[in-house]
């Protein structure tokens, strides 16, 4: 059953409970955040695709993120998580970030976290996972969780923020199961962008589960199966 969430909730949230039915407790939930320009639907058909039965009831959440000026395009007004900036122009130069912009986000991605937690499933029974800009901030959000998560999962995006990451990391998600998949022809993330997160998070110590599929900035039927799998395996701890 697809609902959105009580009006309370600083930002729109849809929820999906599958694997049981409708009234049934979820043990478990994975929060499902969604790419520059989409929204908290974007995800859902993906979702549907899962078959997480064997662990019982799963809560879905969808969030979407605010809507704000997004410079790369032109200040067009769209959801987002953050802002971004033109690549620079000289080579080799730092790529610019919206550090006030993601640390907002991340605020708001820990609070349904904690909200998850209020509700009744601890952060041990919940996975963190995204798309593009929803990659980043699972992985900003994820790895400075104070509990333990079940797993980050971050489809077709990069580490934001690399070099705050190991001193802003928690001891708690130090050992946390990290999934990261990438189109291998991705013409808005390149591959060697995933690459270098996955490198900077390996050199950090994380156990990286790394995907590489023969597609451009989207998803494939290979990947959710790779999902799925992987899903099953963090979600199997009681």
């Amino acid at each position: 059953m697809l609902r959105p969430m009580n009006a309370s909730s600083p930002i729109d949230v849809l929820e999906l409970v599958s694997g049981g039915s409708p009234t049934a407790e979820p043990v478990a939930s994975i929060i499902v955040l969604h790419g520059l320009g989409a929204d908290g639907n974007d995800f859902v058909p993906i979702a549907q695709e899962l078959d997480l039965r064997a662990h019982g009831p799963v809560r879905f959440v969808f969030p979407s993120a605010p809507v704000r000026p997004v410079t790369l395009n032109g200040g067009y007004r769209m959801r987002a998580w953050y802002d971004i900036f033109p690549p620079p122009s000289r080579p080799g130069e730092p790529r610019p970030e919206d550090e006030p912009g993601l640390r907002a986000s991340q605020a708001l991605v820990q609070g349904l976290l904690d909200r998850e937690a209020a509700r009744g499933v601890p952060a041990h029974r919940t996975v963190l996972m995204g798309f593009s800009q929803g990659c980043a901030m699972t992985l900003m959000t994820g790895l400075r969780a104070p509990h333990r998560l079940a797993g980050l999962a971050g489809l077709s995006g990069y580490l934001p923020l690399a070099d705050t990451t190991a001193g802003e990391c928690s001891a708690a998600n130090r050992d946390v199961p990290i999934f990261l998949a990438h189109g291998e022809h991705d013409p808005m993330v390149v591959i060697e962008r995933g690459q270098a997160s996955r490198d900077r998070l390996q050199a950090l110590g994380y156990a990286v589960q790394w995907h590489s599929y023969a597609m451009e900035h989207s998803v494939c039927a290979e990947e959710v199966a790779d999902l799925n799998a992987w899903l099953l395996k963090v979600l199997g701890g009681a």
